[in-house]
C-alpha cells in the first residue's frame, strides 16, 4: 500500500503545473528525468494492480512478452522529437503521457520484467541500447532542429544524454557477460 501511495503522490507531484513546466522547460529533463519517473510512478502502483488482478496479469502476460513489447512501444514512442512537442503543444497529449507511461509502461514492466528469462532482459537491454544510441546520434549529429519548442543545443545535449546512456547499458552488458556472479555469492 506504500508503493501505491508513492507512486501516486510521484505522479501527481510532476503533474502539478509547475514542476511539469519547470521539467519540460529543459529537453534533457523532460526526457531522462520526467518520463522515467512517471515509469517509475507505474512500476510502483503495479504492486496494488498485480494483487487486484492476478488473473488478467497471469492470462495476458504469462511469459512476459507482451508487457514488454506494450513497455517497449510506449517507450520507444515517448523518445520521438515530434511526440516531445505535441506533449508541449497539445493537453491531450500531455495526459496522455502521463497515463501511458506510468499504466502502459510503467506497471507491464514491473510485471513482466520477472517473468522473463535472464536472455529475455538482456535482449531488452540490448534493444534500448541501440535505441539510445540511434536517438543519441539523431539528436547530436541532427542538421536541423527537431523539436520546435527545444533549442539546438538542448537537443544535443538530450542526443549526449541518450549516447551516455547507451554507454551505460554497454557496460552493464559486458559486466554480465563477463562476471560470473555465483562466484560472489
Amino acid at each position: 500500500m506504500t508503493q501505491l501511495l508513492v507512486g501516486l503522490f510521484m505522479i501527481i507531484f510532476l503533474a502539478l503545473p509547475p514542476v511539469a513546466k519547470i521539467m519540460e522547460s529543459v529537453m534533457i529533463i523532460h526526457m531522462h528525468m520526467q518520463m522515467p519517473m512517471l515509469i517509475i510512478a507505474g512500476f510502483l502502483i503495479a504492486k496494488v494492480i498485480q494483487s487486484k488482478f492476478p488473473g488478467f496479469f497471469d492470462k495476458w502476460n504469462r511469459n512476459g512478452l507482451p508487457g514488454i513489447m506494450l513497455f517497449i512501444i510506449i517507450v520507444s514512442f515517448w523518445t520521438l522529437p515530434r511526440t516531445m512537442d505535441e506533449a508541449l503543444n497539445e493537453q491531450s497529449m500531455e495526459i496522455f503521457k502521463f497515463i501511458s507511461l506510468p499504466l502502459l509502461a510503467g506497471i507491464p514492466l514491473r510485471d513482466s520484467w520477472k517473468r522473463l528469462e535472464k536472455l529475455g532482459r538482456n535482449v531488452v537491454i540490448i534493444l534500448f541500447t541501440i535505441l539510445f544510441f540511434a536517438m543519441g546520434w539523431l539528436y547530436v549529429d541532427a542538421p536541423v532542429q527537431l523539436c520546435n519548442n527545444y533549442l539546438i543545443i538542448d537537443q544535443i545535449i538530450l542526443g549526449w544524454g541518450f549516447l551516455t546512456t547507451a554507454i551505460c547499458f554497454v557496460i552493464y552488458l559486458g559486466y554480465v557477460f563477463f562476471v560470473d556472479p555465483s562466484k560472489y555469492e
